[in-house]
């Protein structure tokens, strides 16, 4: 199974980015899929995560600023991030859980600059 991460970029204090997350291969158990961010030096830190049926947990810097989200059939999870701020800042990875291991996709930027 690999995880493609795409959407990151540039973007000024209070814009927006959209996230996305694909996962290939051969796939016959979905579990939690997520959204980490890590910064130089320090440890990957959860963003938010959502479950197969949908409930959405969100760290609590984030919450009411992004939104979590899945397809199940295309095997997707975005990451819709509003308002951003400069301590939004990091690289984003996102973490699935398909037959019953996790799998990273490969780090995105996101720099908002003030």
């Amino acid at each position: 199974v690999q995880l493609q991460a795409s959407g990151g970029g540039l973007v000024q204090a209070g814009g927006s980015l959209t996230l996305s997350c694909a996962a290939s291969g051969n796939i016959f158990s979905h579990g939690v899929m997520g959204w980490y961010r890590q910064d130089p030096g320090k440890q990957r830190e959860l963003v938010a995560d959502i479950t197969l049926d949908g409930t959405a947990n969100y760290t609590d810097p984030v919450k009411g600023r992004f939104t979590i989200s899945r397809d199940n059939v295309k095997n997707t999870v975005h990451l819709e991030m509003k308002t951003l701020k400069p301590e939004d800042t990091s690289v984003y990875y996102c973490k699935g859980r398909f037959n019953f291991r996790d799998y990273w996709g490969q780090g995105t930027q996101v720099t908002v600059s003030s």
